[in-house]
């Protein structure tokens, strides 16, 4: 496994992986503080191509809070380890000053979300969506990858980006890759880390919500369902609902009825730590 910090050194490296025969190579985006989340992404990368990409870079324009991207964690010798183990080929680890011009972190970039960003996440995080498709199209265009691997515990970014691939013309493959949970139903995430052992415990109490809601479908409307979600977490000390939305998964519009498939998203606040969760209800 080798690491390289500049956009040169990588499309040198990937010219060479590619003349060696026809390669298929795996992208999985990251911004670090990997868990074991993180690694099942690449272990599947690395069953399914014959070469692994991991980029590690907590991406600036994504952040809307800017003391959020100060605590974000950064370890990029712990998650080398990790990546060595899981059987990655290349980390690509840049700087901020690598990967954008200062024009590109004062521009806010524009994007075609046809809706996709006026909900949920959207909603309570203004400007978040836009810095992914800024960040995950730079990536798709430096590594040019035949799949890229996403996890769908943001489930609302990931059908950001299944826009993103289409509407940009990327010959991408989007693999979705099923939530990891701890033992206790907490999905796992790099905010985790940010959590003190008596608040992982609460925390875990959003996952433990979500799948007991599933039992009242469908005798209860989407909308009841959605006030029973919120009751329940609202219950629980030491957790402060910011939203819970029963959303159509394709159009992510709040859902009416049971007769579509839907995802019932939420996002949480245990302390100062935001943490986000999604399970399907129909």
């Amino acid at each position: 496994m080798i690491i390289v910090n500049t956009t040169d050194s990588l499309e040198k490296t990937l010219a060479t992986v590619r003349s060696a025969g026809n390669k298929r190579i795996g992208l999985v985006p990251t911004m670090g503080a990997l868990h074991a989340g993180h690694v099942s992404l690449v272990e599947q990368s690395v069953r399914e191509n014959d070469y692994t990409v991991v980029s590690v870079f907590v991406n600036p324009t994504q952040f809307n809070n800017p003391v959020d991207l100060e605590k974000y964690p950064r370890d990029l010798d712990k998650d080398a380890d990790l990546l060595r183990i899981s059987g990655c080929d290349l980390i690509f680890a840049p700087s901020k000053e690598t990967i954008y011009t200062e024009e590109e972190l004062q521009k806010p970039f524009e994007f075609d979300f046809g809706g996709l960003d006026q909900v949920m996440e959207g909603k309570f995080r203004p400007g978040h969506f836009n810095g992914v498709v800024q960040i995950v199209s730079k990536l798709f265009s430096l590594v040019k990858p035949q799949r890229a691997y996403f996890g769908e515990k943001d489930f609302q970014q990931l059908s950001i980006i299944h826009r993103m691939t289409d509407l940009m013309g990327f010959d991408i493959q989007i693999v979705d890759c099923p939530i990891v949970r701890e033992a206790s139903g907490l999905a796992m995430s790099s905010r985790n880390e940010r959590l003190t052992p008596e608040q992982r415990k609460i925390a875990a109490g959003i996952s433990k919500v979500l799948f007991e809601c599933r039992n009242f479908v469908p005798s209860y409307s989407p909308e009841k369902l959605k006030q029973w979600v919120e009751n329940e977490i609202n219950q629980i000390q030491g957790l402060e609902l910011e939203y819970f939305e029963i959303a159509n998964t394709k159009t992510l519009q709040p859902a009416i009825n049971w007769e579509k498939p839907t995802v019932g998203c939420i996002a949480v606040y245990c302390g100062e730590v935001r943490l986000i969760d999604n399970i399907r209800c129909s």
